[in-house]
């Protein structure tokens, strides 16, 4: 089983260095858009004479990365780690001098920002899930936690922030502004998917008609929920207390179905960045079922 387990993993590594690889070459590379960490400082040794190959220059930079960070990282990461860069480096050479694909979006490069935001974060973000990194400001990062106790987000931040602005060497001001857009889309691909794409609303509901409301959720919305002893502090009377995650698109009739029943109630609504279980990651049960998994 750990054997299937470490597998899938390097499967979905190899899968998501493909991705970071084919958005790097065909929409930041022909369209001379940036990129933060080490992979930025590989587009701007192949802008810059004598334009080094981006395949080679990344595996460069990243080896005397691997040797100073090396005993930071467990066994497994370390090995993750290194499958991710040196088939990020394959991917990279694939994309430019075997497989090549015409997406030159010089003429819209908000467009190309966006290709590029998505399918670099989107590799990043598959690549991060199973366990793997590309080296570079992670391992640096790593190193300054482990030494110093900085954040990592911090650490990552400011490389990505300082390559970038190096970038201006070979960048005009509306290259870099388009430079920016691709990495907040591609950070934001990279949180969709690490969080998880089953998202949905937590519902804490205050009311004397607790009972009836908890039924009403059971037979018309199909959601359980979970009875929490309450005991108002002003008034010192005790309730129930509902408790009940559901999708997006079913707050608007939970609402409805509360008032309805109870005008008075007192509802909280915060968002749930990730679901899993019946009903989210895999089809709905019968109420009953759905209870016990709650309880």
């Amino acid at each position: 089983m750990k054997l299937d387990l470490k597998a899938r993993n390097i499967l979905f590594i190899l899968i998501g260095a493909a991705i970071y690889a084919f958005g790097l070459v065909n929409f930041n590379m022909k369209n001379q858009l940036a990129e933060g960490g080490v992979t930025g400082l590989t587009l701007i040794l192949y802008n810059l004479p004598p334009h080094f190959d981006p395949a080679i220059s990344n595996i460069v930079l990243n080896i005397p990365l691997f040797l100073a960070g090396w005993r930071f990282f467990r066994r497994n990461e370390f090995i993750y780690t290194l499958i991710g860069t040196f088939s990020l480096s394959f991917f990279l050479y694939i994309f430019q001098h075997v497989i090549t694909f015409n997406f030159s979006l010089s003429h819209d490069l908000f467009l190309a920002a966006l290709f590029a935001g998505v399918f670099i974060g989107g590799g990043l973000g598959i690549i991060f899930r199973y366990g793997g990194t590309t080296g570079g400001s992670d391992i640096v990062a790593r190193i300054t936690h482990k030494k110093y106790g900085w954040a990592m987000s911090k650490t990552m931040l400011i490389i990505d922030a300082a390559v970038i602005i190096i970038s201006i060497i070979y960048l005009d001001y509306r290259q870099m502004m388009y430079t920016l857009v691709g990495v907040y889309v591609g950070s934001r691909m990279i949180d969709i998917i690490q969080k998880g794409a089953y998202a949905g609303k937590a519902l804490m509901i205050f009311s004397r008609k607790s009972d009836e409301i908890a039924e009403k959720i059971m037979s018309s919305l199909n959601r359980s929920v979970t009875l929490i002893d309450g005991k108002g502090g002003f008034t010192r009377r005790e309730m129930n207390v509902l408790y009940c995650v559901v999708s997006h698109n079913e707050v608007f009739r939970l609402k409805n179905l509360i008032k309805d029943i109870d005008p008075d109630a007192f509802v909280t609504v915060n968002d749930v960045h990730e679901v899993f279980g019946e009903g989210f990651s895999y089809p709905k049960s019968s109420p009953n079922k759905l209870d016990k998994a709650q309880d």
